[in-house]
């Protein structure tokens, strides 16, 4: 387990931001739900106000805790056709994490020409990012702060309070 505060993730977004600021993007897509978060700090840091998302899902339950396992990939909403007509070249695509790369591999074939970068990645997902900032293990389990309370709490509509 690898439990990640709200200090330490808005710093680790505000140094991917860094990382990013050197290159030109026309817009943004956020990867839902893991990527909302991030690309609201890179997008502030970086001035870029359009914002695209693209809806995965990627881990068999839905992602919401240590005992999924990741299963099949389903997009649930595409990007806009307009990024589809140039491969999505001048875009920034973000998300928190790549972990197997499956994602990454989708939004590889989506979106060929775009910029993919994330906070996190693990060993089977990195070589299918251009810029992350902390490299976690294949076998970690990241607790990110949106899933954290003293123990993991599972979202309001699955039961959680």
């Amino acid at each position: 387990m690898f439990p990640v505060s709200w200090d330490q993730f808005h710093r680790d977004a505000r140094a991917l931001a860094w990382r990013l600021s050197s290159l030109s993007f026309s817009g943004m897509v956020a990867v839902t739900r893991g990527g909302l978060v991030p690309a609201a700090i890179i997008s502030r840091e970086l001035g870029l106000r359009t914002i695209e998302t693209l809806a995965v899902a990627s881990y068999g339950g839905g992602g919401d805790g240590p005992e999924q396992a990741q299963g099949g990939l389903k997009v649930l909403k595409p990007v806009a056709p307009g990024l589809l007509a140039r491969g999505g070249e001048g875009v920034l695509v973000v998300d928190d994490l790549v972990d197997t790369g499956a994602t990454a591999r989708l939004i590889r074939e989506i979106l060929p020409k775009a910029h993919l970068a994330t906070v996190y990645a693990k060993p089977a997902g990195r070589p299918l990012v251009d810029t992350f900032i902390t490299e976690v293990s294949q076998d970690t389990w990241i607790n990110f702060p949106w899933d954290l309370q003293l123990a993991f709490a599972p979202p309001i509509a699955r039961g959680g309070g």
